[in-house]
């Protein structure tokens, strides 16, 4: 198992994403790719932005593992008890113009992944998402 951690995390979202993105457990799932990096994209702007009050700079910690079919990346941060699994999913049958303001990441994220699951342990946030892979390429 692989674990990044970042401290401070306020202005690294890139710098975060592609430390995620080159980890050889990550990059060699070369057919599930687009989806790995458009869901830890919208995790970590999230983590990054609305985590922490302002002026705490706060830690993101990522634990990135490939086994059994899977790669499995663990999100986890020290911010504000906040399970994003429990918000409303946006409709997405409404006309954009009717939409409410915010969800989509988490709803695409859901749609994308094969498993999305939330604790709060130890006064921290843990996010889990887990993608099927085929080590075909």
């Amino acid at each position: 198992m692989k674990e990044l951690v970042f401290k401070p995390i306020a202005g690294r979202t890139e710098d975060i994403i592609d430390a995620i993105l080159q980890t050889e457990e990550v990059a060699s799932c070369t057919k599930q790719l687009y989806a790995i990096h458009l869901v830890c994209e919208e995790l970590v702007v999230n983590v990054v932005s609305y985590a922490y009050p302002e002026g705490v700079e706060g830690y993101l910690k990522i634990q990135i593992e490939k086994a059994d079919g899977y790669v499995t990346l663990k999100f986890i941060d020290g911010g504000v008890p906040f399970n994003p699994l429990e918000r409303d999913m946006p409709d997405v049958s409404l006309p954009l113009e009717e939409r409410q303001i915010g969800g989509l990441g988490i709803f695409l994220t859901v749609q994308m992944m094969d498993n999305v699951s939330y604790e709060h342990v130890g006064n921290e946030n843990v996010l889990t998402i887990k993608k099927k892979i085929d080590d075909e390429k």
